[in-house]
């Protein structure tokens, strides 16, 4: 039997406390170091920060500790304000040491070509080279939902006119308050200007999934048109990060469309709700979180992927779970690629291993 790899996880968020649990079931992965962010949690048993058994691991803030570890990945889920800005660094240190990468926290980064930073993108491709790693970012939507399954359902097409993914999910759950508010504006009038009304940065967010299917496709993007809407909220909902108030944003709908040959060909939406009667007018599902595909051609092709058993049943849970699962899974994968920078053109299928155990 081969050795397991090798594993931290940077950061026991919702992501990350899940990856900590499903690597220590397995076999063929072996759980050695855990990174921490908050003083708090430093010295403290990295089970327990999972919310679980105590696991013999203490958690640490010292980064240096964990590349000499020098484990064959690490699991990267932090999350934040910064994100890209904060975890660029680290992925840097990392790959220059020679350790593998899979991370959820840049999802902008699941089709490297596309990435909206060509500096940190070179700088990255110049320490994985130089340490003969590798990078994989993946997640839900993007990283699955908004790229992947589109790909695997058009292995059934004879002809294609339009590729549109759409997320419609409650959010309420969401508990990172900046991300939510002042990121998305969510509790504010629409006359605020969230980060996501900033020019250019709905088509920034969704260029990678739709690159992404474009070159799978073997296609050429020749711009993309991006919209934000927004709808009130007649009443005040509790949320994870608060109240919003009645008279405050309680929808967000974000579009980027990839133009191939001129038309609108490669389509992101996302619709995120707070509560289920806010923008009635819009998609709607019976579940808490669904990932739909619909490609126009010939044939047509509708698939829709609920996560979590049913409304109220877990579904922010669920798609953690789903996020995190993209990354541990690909980890053996990821391990054995070429060094570099991948997408999930360079990889098969990532099927879960041990899964049934």
């Amino acid at each position: 039997m081969t050795r397991p790899l090798t594993t931290v996880v940077w950061s026991t968020g919702g992501v990350g406390s899940i990856a900590i649990d499903a690597i220590r079931r397995r076999p063929d992965l072996q759980l050695v170091g855990v990174w921490v962010h908050t003083p708090e949690k430093v010295g403290k048993d990295a089970g327990e920060l999972a919310g679980g058994e105590p696991i013999g691991i203490t958690a640490t803030n010292d980064a240096d500790a964990l590349i000499a570890l020098q484990s064959d990945c690490v699991v990267y889920a932090a999350s934040g304000p910064e994100r890209d800005a904060g975890a660029v660094p680290d992925y840097l240190r990392l790959l220059e040491a020679g350790i593998n990468v899979v991370s959820t926290t840049s999802t902008t980064l699941i089709y490297p070509p596309a990435y909206f930073s060509p500096e940190w993108r070179d700088q990255l491709e110049t320490a994985a080279k130089a340490g003969q790693a590798s990078f994989y970012a993946s997640g839900i939507f993007p990283g699955f939902g908004s790229d992947a399954l589109a790909l695997l359902l058009t292995t059934q097409s004879k002809r294609i006119d339009c590729v549109k993914v759409s997320e419609i999910a409650l959010n309420d759950h969401y508990p990172v308050a900046d991300i939510m508010m002042n990121g998305m504006g969510f509790g504010h009038p629409l006359d605020f200007e969230p980060m996501l009304k900033t020019p250019g940065f709905v088509e920034m967010a969704w260029r990678a999934p739709i690159y992404l299917i474009a070159d799978g496709l073997g296609v050429e993007v020749t711009e993309i048109r991006g919209s934000l809407d927004r709808q009130l909220t007649h009443r005040d909902i509790e949320v994870a990060f608060g109240t919003i108030k009645a008279g405050t944003c309680g929808a967000v709908r974000t579009r980027a469309a990839g133009v191939v040959n001129g038309r609108e060909a490669i389509v992101v939406e996302h619709i995120i709700r707070m509560a289920r009667d806010v923008a009635p007018d819009w998609p709607t599902s019976e579940f808490d979180a669904t990932y739909r595909v619909d490609i126009t051609g010939d044939p047509d092709i509708h698939c829709a992927m609920n996560v979590g058993d049913a409304v109220g049943h877990g579904a922010g849970h669920a798609a953690m779970t789903a996020t995190a699962m993209r990354v541990v899974n690909a980890i053996p994968y990821v391990v054995d690629a070429p060094p570099g920078l991948l997408s999930s053109l360079d990889l098969p299928n990532t099927l879960p291993r041990h899964a049934f155990d």
